[in-house]
């Protein structure tokens, strides 16, 4: 086979592998923690699947929701714009300033949180961390398992601990929404939030996979012409 047939064969292959290991990134890949139960034994903490769909507006358009009623207050997404959630959400202009803008004037300001974050840090020990890029840093998985592991602990400041990340500082702020829900509306409500959190930290991931898609398909089409064309060239060499 000719290096360039090879050349090709890579490219595809390297594509192909790049694509992989972005989702197993995303997805977070591996346990999400390990807890001990009430028997004293350290048991490892699976990791839910988060529902990511791009596609699906309703599931974002509710993340973005309860993102900016239940998160934005303490934690800012400093690299996302009201303006870019109202274009690629599919919002009007005019819902977006009216119900999701609590902490700006401008609908081109980028999301703050509308808590000081020096208060926050004297509150909680720390200031809580811009949320943009959170899902590609821990995982949607990762994030969504979190977001519904906290439980009752009258030991810790809040009144809530994690199994995920124990000894969490954040307190569990969809404590209200879930003892106003069942478990599986709960459960729903928790993947539109991290839907949208993912969207937030990747908005052209779904743009990114499609065209990835096409891209290998298209070298593997073009591998067949090039090696007929690369036999006929060299049938003749012995």
């Amino acid at each position: 086979m000719s290096t360039l047939i090879k050349s090709l064969a890579g490219l595809g292959l390297g594509a192909a592998l790049t694509l992989t290991a972005g989702s197993a990134l995303a997805a977070g890949g591996g346990g999400c923690g390990t807890f001990t139960n009430a028997d004293g034994v350290v048991e490892h903490l699976a990791c839910s699947t988060a529902p990511i769909d791009f596609t699906n507006k309703g599931s974002l358009q509710n993340g973005a929701k309860i993102f900016m009623n239940y998160c934005a207050g303490c934690h800012s997404a400093q690299y996302v714009r009201h303006s870019r959630i109202a274009k690629d959400l599919e919002i009007p202009p005019e819902l977006v300033e009216k119900y999701l803008m609590v902490t700006t004037d401008q609908i081109g300001d980028h999301i703050n949180a509308e808590i000081d974050p020096e208060v926050q840090a004297s509150w909680f020990g720390a200031a809580p961390p811009d949320l943009s890029l959170e899902t590609r840093l821990r995982g949607d998985d990762w994030v969504y398992t979190y977001l519904l592991s906290f439980y009752e602990d009258p030991s810790r400041p809040w009144g809530a601990n994690n199994l995920v990340l124990a000894n969490a500082a954040m307190p569990h702020v969809l404590h209200n929404m879930q003892e106003k829900l069942s478990a599986d509306e709960f459960e729903s409500e928790v993947g539109d939030l991290v839907n949208f959190m993912a969207w937030m930290a990747e908005p052209v991931r779904h743009d990114r996979k499609v065209i990835g898609f096409f891209v290998i398909l298209f070298l593997l089409v073009l591998l067949i012409p090039v090696y007929l064309l690369n036999k006929e060239f060299w049938k003749d060499v012995k």
